[in-house]
């Protein structure tokens, strides 16, 4: 992964990939100051699943941001849920098949420069209904993803502007 901070415009771009199925994603940005910034986050599904949600959840010290003057979206999920204490966003209600990308955009308010946040993805069970997989999700949205092993990423940040 690797990120482009756009100071002037308040941007931090960041791509990359995943392969695992059975780990989260720990992203360590290394930000050239606190405060609030837009987030532009790709990254490609190496994994042979098919993700139908995706959670970020953020350390102590940042929050993710919502009001009329921010975007939160996904070109690939139509819906997303901001916890009360709006440290979880949930992207759901599309899909990122094996080899297809995925972009989301939020902004994160951050106290300190270097905010760290995990990714989760939940791929239905196989043996599992519609039914079932829906209600799942539905949980899942509720309630937040469940922590599994974590694979920690520092993500080095070009400074622009």
């Amino acid at each position: 992964m690797a990120g482009v901070a756009d100071v002037r415009r308040r941007v931090l771009m960041i791509s990359g990939a995943i392969d695992t199925v059975d780990h989260d994603v720990s992203v360590c940005v290394n930000l050239p100051e606190p405060g609030r910034w837009q987030i532009i986050k790709s990254e490609t599904n190496l994994t042979d699943k098919t993700w139908v949600a995706m959670q970020a959840a953020t350390d102590e010290d940042s929050v993710f941001v919502d009001g009329d003057d921010t975007l939160v979206m996904s070109r690939q999920f139509a819906k997303s849920f901001l916890s009360p204490d709006q440290r979880r966003l949930t992207f759901y209600d599309g899909e990122v098949r094996p080899g297809e990308a995925v972009v989301k955009m939020y902004t994160l308010e951050t106290a300190g420069n270097k905010p760290t946040y995990a990714y989760s993805r939940y791929s239905p069970i196989t043996t599992d209904t519609p039914e079932q997989s829906r209600a799942t999700l539905e949980r899942l949205i509720a309630e937040g993803m469940p922590q599994r092993p974590v694979v920690e990423v520092i993500v080095p940040v070009t400074v622009v502007g």
